[in-house]
């Protein structure tokens, strides 16, 4: 059951939204979308060559208006880019045409989850902890304010994972409609 027209994710760099993604959009039965590789798809480039040449900011531009195309959809996953949140046009997209799940995960699971990956250019940096932190500084209030619901990150497989996102977001929901139900009568 989804009350909610979509069902967005978003979260730190290597809280897994798209592997956990894909599977809640096929437990639902929905299109599942990424933001960043929705980009590339759009740019013919990956992600670190958007960022080489036009910059960070033109990155988040092109991020921006895909999200808002691809946010108007109905009945779709779209996991999000770690940072589509620092738009305040995007939060509101986000909260407004769906409904948005925050995966969390610490610093040390990043680090340990981003270890060998050379393909992301804000953590093409030598203190990467610092970095990662300095992100989540930044970044963890604007995930709180936007997400429906947070889900806790855990060690484990992504089937693990998954499985508790769907009972976590199915609860949520229950309660959700239960409470409308009452309200209406």
């Amino acid at each position: 059951m989804n009350p909610s027209r979509n069902l967005f994710i978003i979260g730190p760099t290597g809280a897994g939204k798209t592997s956990i993604g894909r599977r809640l959009a096929s437990h639902y039965g929905l299109p599942f979308v990424d933001l960043d590789q929705e980009v590339e798809r759009h740019c013919g480039v990956d992600v670190s060559t958007v960022f080489a040449i036009e910059g960070e900011a033109g990155f988040r531009q092109r991020e921006s208006a895909l999200l808002d195309e691809l946010s108007q959809h109905t009945g779709v996953v779209l996991a999000t880019g770690a940072g589509a949140i620092l738009a305040e046009a995007n939060r509101q997209h986000l909260g407004q045409r769906g409904y948005v799940v925050w995966l969390q995960t610490s610093i040390e699971q990043q680090l340990e989850r981003l270890e060998r990956d050379q393909h992301r250019p804000l953590l093409a940096v030598a203190d990467r902890p610092a970095r990662l932190q300095a992100m989540a500084t930044i970044r963890d209030p604007l995930y709180r304010d936007t997400a429906d619901l947070a889900i806790p990150g855990e060690h484990g497989s992504v089937a693990v994972a998954s499985e508790r996102c769907i009972a976590l977001i199915d609860r949520h929901w229950q309660r959700v409609s239960s409470t409308s139900t009452r309200q209406q009568a």
